[in-house]
Parts: structure tokens; sequence; C-alpha cells
């Protein structure tokens, strides 16, 4: 199981986050409406540290995605809005970068609407849906996703905390396509600021590393 820590942004608490969680990834949001969001100011503290860095997008414009990954070296990228596999089609025609698709979950999901997105990108990323494109804090019916009909690995985002460890275990066994979850609002003591010892509490738990009850005791 991976751990991606999405809305970082301080530098400081970047090197904590590094050295006491060592997460798989570190998300970086370039949607200027979110509390998260990261400047150009950042980006010669943030470029070089040691961590792949994922750059979370809300339907903005090829370029200026292009120039985030060039501006503050991202390994990969997060379309969190409205992007058709066609813009997918054409990003992956510019960049080489791993692109990872938000899917934003209300009542339902139609698995169909998904299809087309398969042979383009490397993970689906299941968040609940909001107006404000993620970070609310709130979790949708992790039941829906017991149908998912496709081998394409997905994330889970949307209200995590360190009581999830859990839910997160069990929805593990039962589906192998589950390869990481996608930490965020819950871990905060403000936005863009993370508790590390709360995310080192989840990451313990979630690796055995805790003796605290999992989804086998």
């Amino acid at each position: 199981m991976k751990i991606k820590v999405c809305g970082m942004r301080d530098p400081e608490n970047i090197q904590n986050l590094i050295q006491g969680v060592k997460p798989d990834w570190m998300g970086l949001i370039f949607y200027s409406k979110s509390p998260r969001y990261v400047s150009s100011d950042s980006a010669a503290s943030i470029q070089l540290t040691e961590v792949p860095k994922v750059g979370v997008f809300v339907n903005e414009k090829i370029e200026f995605v292009l120039s985030k990954i060039d501006e503050f070296k991202l390994s990969a990228i997060q379309l969190h809005g409205d992007e058709s596999p066609g813009y997918v089609r054409e990003l992956k025609l510019k960049t080489n970068k791993k692109v990872w698709k938000v899917i934003s979950v209300g009542e339902s999901i139609d698995w169909e609407t998904l299809r087309d997105y398969l042979g383009l990108v490397e993970y689906f990323l299941f968040d609940t849906a909001t107006a404000g494109h993620g970070g609310s804090g709130r979790k949708f019916n992790w039941n829906m996703l017991e149908t998912y009909p496709f081998e394409k690995g997905f994330l889970l985002s949307g209200g995590l905390d360190e009581e999830s460890v859990k839910e997160v275990l069990i929805l593990a066994e039962r589906m192998p396509q589950f390869v990481g979850v996608d930490l965020n609002s819950k871990f905060e003591d403000a936005p863009g600021l993370k508790n590390i010892e709360k995310l080192k509490s989840f990451k313990n738990r979630l690796l055995g590393n805790d003796k605290r009850p999992t989804a086998n005791n």
C-alpha cells in the first residue's frame, strides 16, 4: 500500500515529511482556488526535494501543466477536473510524465465513463465529489468500489484520517487493484501544513508497525 501526502507547500514542513514519513509521493496543488495552492515563489525550494512530486491540476491549459512540470520537476500529473480522454492523449504527446485521473464520486459511479482513459493513465484516484475539487475532508461510500470492473490500479482519497486504517486494509484485501491512499486535510494543522506525527501514526498502523487493531485482529 503506497502513500501520497497531498497539499504540501511549506519547505520546512516538506523536509519534516520526507525525513519522518518518507511517503511514496508528495502532492503539489496548482489550482488557484485551493487554500493549498503552491505559487512559483516556492519552486526553487521545492523542486530539488528527494521525493516524487505529483502536480494537481484542475481544467488547466496544457501549456500551464507543462510549465509546472519543468518549474517544480514533477514526476506525475494528477488531473482533478473534467479533463477528457482527448486532453490526456494530447498531454501525453507533449510529456513522458505519468498521468493520474481523479474520479469525483457522488451518489453513484458509471464505470463506462472511465473506459476510454484505461490506456492513457497510470492510475485512477477516487475522491469525494465537491465544488472545491478535493480537500473537503468528506468520505464517499467506499462500497461502490467493490463493483470496479477494471484491472487498472487506483488510489483512494476523501476524508481519510488516522482511524481509516482498518477500513483501508479490509478494502485492500478484497481488491488487489487498490494500490494506495492519498492523505490531505484530515492530517493538517492548517491548510498546507501537515501534522507529521499523525501521518507517522497512520503509516505505522498501515504497515503493521503499530499494536493497535488492524483488519486482521
